[in-house]
């Protein structure tokens, strides 16, 4: 049914309410407590287990395909990158070897695996990761759910800090301004969205990069022909995306192992064949010589050397799959030496045929195993790219939790590994522009260009996300944090500058991708605020639904009216719409809410909450389903029937532990002083005081509502208790389950900026007509939906 359009004001936050609210506010507040006796806590899931020596060198070695793929692929294009117009002096090339050495030390190495790594939410890893836990250790997010239900519902508890401690003084400083929040909102947006651009950009150079190689044996093949094999596999990899990583991820780890060992025994080689005193870059004396020489070319450079330490946010996001300390193993002892090797090789090779360097990979391989090197390089590619696309997935599915993204389908492709999922819209997508990059360029220089762009942005940003979680989740001294931000910054600076040259040469197309997702994604956030905030203001009150009487002034009909909103406390608008515009509602009628928390998962155990909203012979409920980011988020058949389970449970619960019948006769003083011993004393009765209400008189006498005789809708006598209840509602789940959405459509004001008007009368409209609806997220069939339409002007 269409409702009525409804006008409501939501240009800025919800403003305070004055304090002389009334007896009626106060009677509301009464009615719709929070849900803290319900809300099981769930603590800290996440700790790093021990295992047993054999265990975590098996751990260590899986890790390679899934976390390593595309650092370990870098190789295959740096040098070239490097020096895309040739090698004018020879010592430039141990400069060059220096830089690699040092950055792969400080930056992989120190920082991420040792650092960056160790701030995993729970395991998992990412820019919204990182953004989550600043959430539950501070009041940062942006959708206003920070009122006193919804924090009470989480499923974390807030640490408190010193009042006047350094931690106590940035948490405060955050949560004063909205702007700030907003500011960090769009930080961790632009680093999401140049994460997606890696998605893009690795497999592109990766695939052609390695593809490339067939020139080297085959003189007679031009490029065109490189692009169209590169392209053909890019196609191959992106269509297989469906089946999951399940079935073949068993393979990836081998694959890159072999990659990393025949890639440090080639490197081997040419520094004893070629030129040993290539190991004299390892003192840090030729970095500085290097730039000593001068030139524009030195500084842009560090463009082509930077691609050395591309697949870190990688390597990041996909560690949820693994102990950090599986990890650190495979990084120490395989992936940093095997790459100081090749590394080296290349270098002592290019000091004996510099004019070389734009396939310097291949040619510094030995003839003998030259085809099985480039096949093996070849599947390491692959391997590398599939890396970024799982973390694009991710990242994406990350953001759909956090309201910053559209509703796309998520398919969930492994029962056993939760985080392997694909998002076939993204998917496509990615292909799309990943073979646009690819043929549009079809050089690996201009897309090394775009790629180092990519990848220095969001090094930035992750350090300044890691900065806030050193303060408030680590409580390091302010000295440490110092000290961290100052030297990852001064490298990432350094090469920000140095890509900042290159921006017309190919740099230019991660920003303008970033940029695209960017709108989509705030836009999209921005309406998501818009509608809670508008949901908010315009809640109905429980105190208007009392007065109603237990008939809510309407014929009860039988069956089941399930509706849905966002709101985890107060009757949304739709409500009052549907009972507005129609003469008729559901002999029982349940409020479900599906939020979803800042944290990785919400055990199954946990995940429903129930409440009774009023007497009992109102049956209504209130039903809060909660996810976390990576939790399997499907509401199929098995949703309704567990919501059920939990409905039924909670009724058994609160009849034995209830301890009396219903009645009539209560007063609003004496079941205050009833409940009240109870919530400050004895937990163990805690589902007694599901802020129930057993009479209509208890909770309508402070406002002068007349008393009125209650009935239930089959015209029997008054239920004595909670099996009777069960009967009665399995009776009407029988007879039929209606789920009431709302559709609420968002409009700019006629009086509003050109751009606000833009963004939501067309680039949010847009989203809203293409993305997916809410009934088919929740799988409901569509004889059983109805639809409640309204408006409202931003």
């Amino acid at each position: 049914m269409a409702a009525r359009g409804v006008e409501a004001s939501t240009g800025g936050e919800i403003s305070e309410e004055s304090d002389e609210r009334g007896s009626m506010w106060d009677l509301d507040q009464q009615l719709d407590q929070p849900m803290d006796e319900e809300a099981g806590r769930v603590r800290n899931m996440y700790k790093e287990k021990k295992f047993s020596a054999i265990l975590l060198l098996q751990l260590s070695f899986q890790s390679l395909g899934v976390v390593y793929g595309d650092l370990g692929t870098s190789p295959l294009y740096v040098f070239y990158n490097t020096f895309p117009h040739g090698i004018k002096d020879p010592e430039d090339i141990i400069g060059a070897l220096s830089l690699i050495i040092y950055s792969l030390t400080l930056i992989p190495l120190l920082k991420y695996v040792f650092v960056v790594c160790k701030a995993n939410d729970n395991g998992q890893g990412g820019t919204f990761a990182l953004y989550s836990l600043l959430c539950r250790h501070a009041k940062v997010n942006t959708i206003p759910n920070q009122h006193r239900t919804d924090e009470e519902l989480t499923t974390y508890s807030r640490t408190t800090f010193h009042e006047q401690s350094f931690a106590a003084q940035t948490k405060r400083w955050l949560e004063k301004n909205a702007s700030r929040k907003n500011s960090l909102l769009i930080l961790v947006l632009v680093g999401t969205c140049m994460v997606i651009g890696d998605g893009i950009l690795t497999p592109a150079i990766s695939v052609l990069s390695a593809a490339g190689g067939l020139r080297v044996n085959l003189p007679h093949i031009n490029n065109g022909v490189v692009v169209v094999v590169a392209v053909v596999i890019l196609v191959s990899l992106f269509s297989v995306q469906h089946y999951g990583t399940d079935r073949v991820g068993w393979l990836f780890a081998p694959v890159v192992f072999l990659w990393f060992l025949f890639i440090a025994s080639i490197g081997m080689y040419n520094v004893c064949k070629h030129d040993p005193s290539v190991l004299k870059a390892f003192s840090p004396l030729y970095i500085y010589r290097y730039f000593k020489r001068g030139g524009q070319d030195r500084w842009t450079s560090l463009g082509g050397i930077m691609l050395s330490i591309t697949g870190i946010e990688a390597l990041f996001a996909d560690l949820s799959h693994f102990p950090v300390s599986a990890v650190q193993i495979a990084f120490t002892v395989i992936v940093f030496p095997c790459l100081l090797l090749a590394y080296s090789g290349q270098a002592a090779y290019l000091r004996k045929y510099p004019h070389h360097v734009e396939d310097a990979f291949y040619r510094s391989i030995p003839k003998s195993v030259y085809w099985p090197m480039f096949v093996i390089a070849t599947f390491a590619a692959i391997v590398a790219s599939q890396a970024t696309i799982s973390a694009t997935f991710s990242l994406i599915k990350q953001a759909l939790a956090h309201g910053c993204f559209p509703r796309v389908k998520v398919v969930h492709t492994s029962r056993k590994f939760l985080g392997q999922i694909y998002v076939p819209d993204i998917n496509w997508i990615l292909m799309i522009l990943c073979i646009a990059v690819t043929a549009g360029f079809k050089n690996q220089n201009q897309i090394g260009n775009a790629y180092g762009t990519a990848v220095v942005i969001v090094m930035l940003v992750t350090t300044l996300l890691m900065m806030l979680i050193m303060i408030l989740v680590w409580r390091c001294h302010w000295v440490l944090v110092l000290l961290f931000t100052f030297l990852s910054l001064v490298v990432e600076w350094t090469y920000f500058s140095a890509v900042l040259f290159k921006v017309n040469q190919g740099g230019w197309v991660p920003l303008v991708i970033a940029a695209a997702f960017l709108i989509i994604m705030y836009v999209w956030h921005y309406g998501t605020l818009k509608r809670y905030e508008f949901e908010m203001h315009s809640k109905v009150s429980m105190a208007w639904i009392l007065g109603l009487g237990p008939s809510l002034g309407l014929v009860r009909v039988p069956g089941i009216g399930l509706v849905y909103t966002e709101l985890a406390s107060g009757v949304p608008h739709i409500f009052s719409h549907f009972i507005t515009n129609l003469p008729a509602i559901h002999s029982v009628v349940a409020f479900v809410c599906v939020k979803n928390l800042p944290v990785y998962t919400v055990p199954e155990e946990e995940r429903f909450l129930v409440k009774r909203i009023g007497p009992k012979n109102f049956h209504m409920f209130r039903c809060v389903a909660r996810y976390g980011y990576r939790d399997l988020h499907k509401k199929d058949d098995n949703f309704e029937k567990r919501l059920f389970e939990s409905l039924f449970l909670f009724i058994r619960l609160e009849s034995m532990m209830e301890g009396c019948s219903d009645s009539d006769d209560y007063s609003i003083c004496g079941s205050r002083q009833q409940q009240q011993p109870h919530r400050d004393g004895n937990e163990t009765r805690n589902l007694e005081t599901f802020d129930t209400f057993d009479s209509v008189e208890s909770v309508m006498a402070p406002v002068g509502v007349t008393k009125r005789t209650s009935h239930t809708v089959t015209g029997s006598s008054q239920m004595s208790g909670g099996g009777d209840e069960l009967e009665f509602i399995n009776g009407c789940r029988d007879a039929g389950v209606v789920h009431i959405m709302g559709n609420t459509v968002i409009r700019a004001r006629r009086e509003a900026r050109f751009y606000k008007r833009i963004a939501i009368d067309y680039v949010y409209a847009f989203l809203r007509k293409i993305c997916r609806e809410n009934s088919a997220i929740f799988n409901v069939p569509q004889e059983s939906l109805l639809n409640v339409g309204q408006i409202f002007y931003v």
